[in-house]
């Protein structure tokens, strides 16, 4: 089979913030349609779909209640056989999120599960018995799962607890029960079926449990927790699941997977999930090039302790892509929907055409195929919120609750705005009519506050916008793509805090300033000319550039350089 998807330029879709064609406030699937045109216009060649089955939507849609059915938010499965032919007429690949750790407590097997005390669907889930300390009924261990709080739920009705390592409302799937993963299987198959080109496995990391269940020996936090994902996150039973998975399954499909491996995998790992001889995946997202600015965890920080590391952040690449190159393929991106928006994270709100264009170069560049998250081609910045209720989000909820006895309530605010998942999930930005032409009507979560200035329609009449900008560079992606896609990859002065830039197949050369004040950048060369510039001129003299506040150069390199 081909793999059409090293060339893909991917393009990711929080259908709920995407575009709303009912006017009912939320983003669906026939919004989708309507902007596949400006999809195809931007370059795009593959996108990757949120989930939208059916679900009670305590978690957005990754709670999932029914997995053949669309949720009626988002329309219906007619709505969906239209968005893949007409995603399918203008070229353009669609891979679906597929859920395959957890439920919704609302989904049928569990409600059967939970129904008596020995229903044979508790084995689709883990139950365990709790134990009693001091007279008291508590959970079965001290795991602490990712919404800061216990790992485990109890239900009365057949007093036993379930674990779910994220939301309560989402206990997690038993994978070691065979009946539950032909189950999942015959679901996979049902959506490839109906046209669909693949999928991003959501939290595939997390499918394997240490079934002994004993308690971490790590630190606790103050309510007797500890956060050890190694109880629950790339474990080596999850390779024999993903075998199987491969071998009943995706070999009987042209279809691509990106497994969601999270921060926990390290290189060789994530060869074991994807190597090209007998991996189980195409490609792994990993998370080691996220937060590269102290922002994670940084409620004590100020504002001018959030600086980009440069030097990690290409260090990071690079480890990955020495590990990986001609062994495995790669996806590179900057956020998804858990993450802040990169222009806030790595880039810069008062240089937002310069630095937004500047990290559209370096991920359509680097080695694998690049997802661009939805809005991040014009540049979108994180939110503007001022109130809790703003932040629509079980995380950002248990995190105020986490931390409201210890900090101010504007503290918290402020961090949330900094790294809360709602930064990157408030509705697209489309023009500057009310609610950003997202729709009619305001929807469940607010608006950015800056959509008159930042959004698609003022920047398609803009030359010097990210929009034009990311839609030159995929233009030249595709026009190089034998020296993007199949070529070497060569990281220059590694240890430049100030500079991200490298050498493809030594005919490309990329150079990028990640600072807002000027930067000298020493590159002898010979012949050369420019691709791309976001700015409108280059100053080079003697072998040495002086680069403006995040400015991004794309050079061909006509003769061989002497640097």
């Amino acid at each position: 089979m081909n793999k059409w998807w090293k060339y893909a330029v991917g393009y990711q879709i929080y259908p709920r913030s995407f575009k709303d064609s009912n006017q009912d406030g939320i983003g669906d699937l026939r919004g989708i349609i309507e902007k596949i045109p400006y999809l195809y216009d931007l370059g795009v060649t593959l996108i990757w779909i949120c989930p939208f089955y059916r679900s009670p939507m305590d978690d957005n849609g990754y709670d999932v209640s029914d997995y053949r059915d669309v949720d009626p938010s988002f329309g219906t499965l007619e709505d969906f056989k239209e968005l893949i032919k007409i995603a399918h007429r203008y070229q353009i690949k669609v891979i679906l999120d597929l859920v395959l750790n957890h439920t919704s407590d609302e989904h049928q097997w569990f409600q059967k599960a939970i129904s008596s005390k020995d229903h044979p669907y508790q084995k689709y889930y883990i139950f365990k018995e709790g134990k009693m300390i001091d007279g008291k009924k508590c959970p079965p261990n001290n795991w602490k799962g990712f919404f800061s709080e216990s790992a485990w739920s109890y239900v009365e009705s057949i007093d036993k607890y379930y674990l779910r390592i994220f939301s309560k409302k989402m206990p997690d799937l038993n994978w070691s029960h065979p009946e539950l993963r032909q189950e999942l299987y015959q679901v996979a198959r049902f959506w490839l079926d109906l046209g669909c080109d693949g999928f991003r496995l959501d939290a595939i990391a997390h499918l394997a449990k240490d079934l002994s269940f004993k308690d971490s020996t790590i630190n606790i936090d103050h309510n007797g927790l500890a956060f050890d994902p190694s109880k629950f996150s790339n474990r080596p039973e999850i390779f024999e699941y993903l075998k199987e998975f491969k071998e009943e399954v995706l070999d009987h499909y042209d279809c691509m997977t990106v497994g969601e491996v999270g921060g926990g995998a390290n290189v060789l790992e994530g060869l074991k999930y994807a190597n090209y001889q007998n991996g189980y995946l195409n490609m792994v997202f990993n998370f080691d090039t996220c937060w590269s600015n102290g922002a994670y965890g940084s409620i004590d920080k100020k504002d001018d302790e959030i600086v980009t590391d440069v030097v990690n952040l290409k260090e990071n690449f690079k480890r990955w892509y020495d590990g990986l190159h001609k062994k495995a393929w790669l996806p590179i991106y900057w956020l998804n929907h858990d993450h802040p928006r990169v222009l806030s994270q790595y880039g810069n709100v008062n240089y937002r055409y310069p630095s937004g264009s500047m990290l559209g170069l370096i991920l359509l560049f680097l080695y694998g195929t690049p997802f661009i998250y939805q809005g991040e081609e014009i540049g979108m910045s994180n939110v503007d919120y001022t109130r809790l209720s703003q932040f629509k989000d079980v995380g950002a909820q248990n995190y105020f609750q986490e931390h409201k006895e210890f900090y101010e309530e504007e503290t918290i605010l402020h961090t949330l705005r900094r790294t809360s998942r709602c930064n990157a999930r408030s509705p697209m930005q489309w023009d500057a009519s009310a609610y950003a032409g997202f729709s009619e009507v305001r929807s469940e979560m607010d608006v950015n506050g800056n959509y008159k200035e930042v959004n698609v329609q003022r920047q398609q009449h803009e030359k010097d916008s990210v929009l034009a900008s990311y839609k030159q560079l995929i233009k030249l992606r595709k026009q190089y793509s034998k020296d993007v896609v199949d070529g070497s990859l060569t990281f220059i002065d590694l240890k430049d805090p100030n500079t991200f830039s490298f050498l493809k197949n030594n005919r490309l050369l990329i150079i990028t300033n990640f600072k807002e004040e000027a930067i000298k950048f020493t590159y002898p060369l010979n012949e050369w000319q420019i691709l791309f510039n976001n700015y409108k001129e280059v100053e080079y003299q003697d072998g040495i550039f002086t680069l403006k506040p995040y400015q991004a150069l794309l050079i061909e390199l006509l003769k061989e350089n002497n640097s």
